[in-house]
């Protein structure tokens, strides 16, 4: 992680994100000293001058460069708010990346991005299993504008990926490489350089396929698509950014170039964060590294719990990956910095085990959603992925006894005797459980 400078008492110091989230792109004066940012609750601002304005308008609609120094101004919310504005900076830190735009919803950032970077003809290379919403945009909505779209399973190559496209005749139309990883439900993993490789492969003219990559599973703090060569990442900033269930947010961050390009959509789509989300996403961030490290070690607590439970058939967790396991561990090696707070897991039994199960908890809330503070447990194949084909949904892996945990920050103590009271109830025979 490169670290970002700031000035403090004329000393430059190196500092790492988590410190920043407290101060960056906003200074106290500004705001009659208030040391946190206020919420500019404002739909439009006054300009100094029509010089002013004439010139803040010609850098929104692009009509001319800025100059050394000059600054692009407010103009109205749906364009720029100082909430939004520091949001979006402070964001970027995390990711290292040269731009962020925040959206009101992940599906409103994730189908923006789709929208902007595909036309009707191209090609969409997806990894599945993908978020539910996610999947349903792709395969129902899209292809009415006439956007072909592809699914690739996780254990294909590069080389048969291709051959796959070839054999669609659809080599020349990819637009986009879409992947999501940690998979959600499963949290199956994908080599984002390989899929790098492969958009490169289909570069035409200079313009090579954009490689987009949700990275909401383990958040800007575990895993950084940029680094291992994707152009564009995405989170539901619902999850772990926000942290709290009190908000729904989404963000995309990627190079100055491909984000004027989605600001620019947003712009028009009109789907950008008020200045309430920014407000509530920026507290967020101050406690998002410690947060975030408390759910780690409990899940990696609870996952090894599960892993020696009489009543659970497997266990789908990154820590719990060896080497036995062939790639998967190789690319949670080179791409996790660490295994996240998300455990799936596989009940003995089947829906009614299941249903069993998570009927029976207290502590941990039956609830969709994942990353904040309370822990959440759902049913993919009923709940989040309801809408996925039956026959698709067996192929990747969420199967009626399968359980969603997003472990929070509560005593690991209390969440295993939550967990066991929970599995005991399971109605599963006695020989079942032996096995």
């Amino acid at each position: 992680m490169v670290t970002n400078l700031l000035n403090l008492t004329n000393t430059t110091m190196k500092m790492h994100p988590e410190s920043l989230m407290m101060s960056h792109g906003y200074n106290p004066h500004w705001s009659e000293g208030a040391i946190k940012c206020p919420i500019f609750q404002t739909s439009t601002f006054v300009f100094k001058s029509a010089e002013e304005g004439k010139a803040y308008f010609e850098l929104a609609y692009g009509l001319r460069e800025k100059e050394q120094e000059e600054q692009t101004g407010l103009i109205y919310s749906r364009l720029n708010n100082p909430d939004l504005e520091i949001l979006e900076g402070r964001l970027a830190l995390w990711d290292e990346a040269e731009d962020c735009a925040v959206f009101e919803s992940g599906m409103s950032a994730i189908t923006t991005v789709l929208m902007e970077f595909l036309r009707p003809g191209d090609l969409l290379l997806y990894s599945r299993p993908v978020y539910g919403g996610t999947a349903h945009f792709v395969e129902h909505i899209l292809p009415e504008f006439g956007i072909h779209v592809m699914a690739y399973d996780p254990d294909m190559g590069v080389d048969e990926i291709e051959q796959m496209m070839r054999e669609a005749g659809l080599e020349d139309a990819l637009a986009m490489v879409y992947v999501e990883t940690p998979a959600n439900p499963t949290n199956t993993l994908i080599d984002i350089r390989a899929m790098r490789e492969l958009a490169d492969r289909f570069a035409l003219e200079g313009e090579r396929p954009v490689v987009a990559v949700d990275n909401t599973y383990l958040g800007p703090l575990w895993q950084h698509p940029l680094e291992h060569g994707a152009d564009l990442v995405m989170y539901s900033a619902t999850k772990y950014i926000g942290g709290h269930s009190d908000v729904i947010a989404g963000a995309v961050l990627g190079d100055a170039e491909r984000m004027q390009r989605i600001k620019t959509m947003r712009t028009f789509l009109g789907n950008m964060a008020g200045p309430w989300t920014g407000w509530l996403l920026m507290r967020s961030l101050e406690t998002l590294k410690v947060r975030m490290d408390k759910q780690l070690t409990n899940a990696q607590r609870v996952a090894e719990y599960l892993a020696d439970h009489p009543a659970v058939r497997q266990v789908h967790y990154l820590g719990l990956l060896t080497e036995a396991d062939g790639e998967a561990y190789r690319i949670y090696q080179r791409q996790c910095s660490a295994p996240g707070a998300m455990v799936s897991f596989e009940v003995k039994g089947g829906e009614k085990e299941a249903f069993a199960f998570l009927n029976n908890l207290k502590l941990v809330k039956l609830a969709v959603s994942l990353g904040s503070t309370e822990s959440l447990a759902q049913h993919p194949a009923s709940m989040t992925h309801a809408g996925i084909a039956p026959e698709d949904k067996v192929a990747m892996g969420i199967h009626d006894n399968l359980v969603r945990l997003s472990v929070g920050v509560e005593h690991p103590d209390d969440l295993i005797a939550d967990l066991d009271r929970a599995l005991t109830a399971i109605p599963v025979p006695a020989e079942e459980i032996n096995i």
